[in-house]
């Protein structure tokens, strides 16, 4: 439906990674070593802003529509506020989820990205609680043997 399990917050990173400039294209290879143009840190390419960033990770099929699957982890940051259209980390009356936040005239609205799921609309007496906005996808493609 959803959910997200929080992983915990992240930390600063010092590692930096090889980083080509060139796009990869998905047909035949083209030699990579040839355009080595810097190294770069995992903290700015996902932008996280230590300790403002946490992971969480995804339970559920409610948003494969805006390219998040169960079991793809998170980057979220409690630093961004969160703005109409904005896929976020909320709790609704107790209940966690990744949900995009909307707005409908004067009413707010939390949205599904897969029609089998129904917008839950936040009523008058509702408690709703913004955790962060989502800024990054991890998917991992391969799992370690």
């Amino acid at each position: 439906m959803g959910n997200a399990t929080i992983l915990g917050p992240l930390g600063i990173s010092t590692s930096e990674l090889p980083f080509f400039s060139f796009r990869i294209p998905a047909g035949f290879p083209s030699p990579a070593q040839d355009h080595l143009d810097q190294k770069l840190s995992l903290d700015e390419l996902l932008d996280i802003d230590a300790p403002h960033t946490y992971l969480v990770r995804v339970i559920g099929d409610s948003m494969i529509g805006a390219g998040i699957y169960e079991d793809d982890i998170l980057v979220v940051s409690k630093a961004i506020p969160a703005q109409h259209g904005d896929i976020v980390i909320a709790e609704l009356n107790g209940e966690t989820f990744v949900k995009r936040l909307t707005r409908q005239g004067l009413q707010y609205v939390l949205c599904s990205e897969n029609p089998k799921y129904p917008p839950r609309f936040i009523m008058e007496g509702d408690e709703l609680l913004v955790w962060g906005v989502v800024t990054a996808n991890i998917r991992r493609h391969r799992s370690h043997a």
